[in-house]
């Protein structure tokens, strides 16, 4: 049973930081690609950021370019996202999710059919 569990969410003025944990239970995971997505409030759930379990191969949507980083524990399962500048419109419960990497790169790494695992998400609130 693969397991997915995110951590590290919480309520952050805007301008602030915060940074997300993604535990993984796949192994090895070469052959997974680990993505971040988000869910506000009356909307639909859209993809943030991919890496990839192989090479490190990292992908971004245009929302989290420039100010979110993922990046993988090479020791161990975990991948981070690194969120600087938070704006109010990035509040959201943000999932982690694991998929095949073929499937990720020939499907897309923003598509939430590429991915076969997901966690509960965590909640991120951007307020002052």
């Amino acid at each position: 049973q693969v397991q997915v569990v995110e951590s590290g969410g919480g309520l952050v003025q805007p301008g602030g930081s915060l940074r997300l944990a993604c535990a993984v239970s796949v192994l090895p995971l070469d052959y997974y690609a680990i993505g971040w997505f988000r869910q506000a409030p009356g909307k639909g759930r859209e993809g943030v950021a991919c890496i990839s379990g192989r090479d490190g191969t990292t992908y971004y949507a245009d929302s989290a370019k420039g100010r979110f980083t993922i990046s993988r524990d090479n020791n161990g399962n975990t991948v981070y996202l690194q969120m600087n500048s938070l704006k109010p419109e990035d509040t959201a419960v943000y999932y982690c999710a694991t998929g095949e990497l073929q499937t990720v790169l020939v499907v897309g790494p923003f598509y939430q059919h590429s991915y076969d695992y997901w966690g509960q998400g965590t909640q991120v609130t951007v307020a002052s």
